[in-house]
């Protein structure tokens, strides 16, 4: 199950709680007992483990030159035969 974290704008209270995914959100703080209670987005922690997380693993290094690089010479060895 998720972990949810929630403020309360009124007192300012933060808390966590696991809940599942079909749970309604919580709108009511449990210590002012005020609906003022939000969800706060936070960032997923994401952690790669082994090898191959690169940023080079999936890119050659001379990028695009190499594309432009055969063009070129098919001209120059089409121009040697005629």
């Amino acid at each position: 199950m998720p972990v949810y974290t929630y403020r309360c704008d009124s007192c300012g209270v933060q808390f966590e709680r696991h809940q599942s995914f079909q749970d309604a959100p919580l709108k009511t703080c449990p210590e002012c007992r005020k609906k003022s209670l939000k969800k706060v987005i936070t960032p997923t922690k994401i952690i790669f483990k082994g090898s191959g997380f690169y940023a080079t693993d999936h890119r050659s290094p001379s990028g695009g030159e190499s594309r432009e690089s055969k063009p070129s010479e098919t001209k120059s060895s089409d121009k040697k035969s005629e």
